[in-house]
């Protein structure tokens, strides 16, 4: 029951930052660069980071936060990383690296899940990110980008990002 609410809440906070988003520093060109990745997907996040030598990055301005939905019972030195417990029956987020990670103003934040998640969606709406990129079947109004390739292929992902922020004039 309590799972219900909490989803129920995320689904009502989500709507709520939809309406309260700025978006005056949309085509900022890209310096800083986030990824909100679940943990489902991508395991190995030294594929994402290597994204800062194709787009011209220097790799300490590329941060990587993850999802994820049950925490596994062998121990994690990640820091950088959310789960399910770590929000309230009212959707209220008590995770301040996770906090911290939503209050740095990205230039482009890469939403790495697919489908709907209310967990995820919540974050990204509350990122004070300048522009956002999913993956289809996404909620397409949380993000100003979607790319229609699948999460699996990061290859394919990396070259059609560089693409896109090219044609932005987001990159040089």
């Amino acid at each position: 029951m309590f799972e219900k609410l909490k989803r129920k809440s995320l689904r009502k906070l989500t709507e709520k930052q939809l309406v309260v988003r700025d978006v005056s520093d949309i085509n900022s060109p890209t310096k800083t660069l986030g990824f909100l990745v679940d943990e489902m997907l991508l395991q190995d996040f030294d594929v994402l980071y290597d994204f800062s030598k194709d787009l011209g990055l220097v790799p300490k301005d590329v941060k990587v936060f993850s999802f994820i939905e049950v925490k596994k019972k062998l121990p994690s030195l990640r820091q950088n990383q959310v789960q399910c417990k770590d929000f309230n029956w009212k959707g209220e987020m008590h995770n301040q690296n996770a906090q911290e990670f939503l209050d740095t103003e990205f230039d482009v934040l890469v939403g790495y899940y697919q489908g709907k998640n209310e967990f995820m969606d919540m974050m990204i709406s509350r990122s004070k990110a300048k522009f956002k990129v999913g993956f289809a079947g996404a909620d397409e109004r949380l993000f100003d980008l979607i790319i229609s390739v699948p999460p699996t292929q990061v290859d394919l992902f990396k070259n059609e990002l560089k693409k896109y922020l090219t044609i932005l004039n987001k990159i040089a």
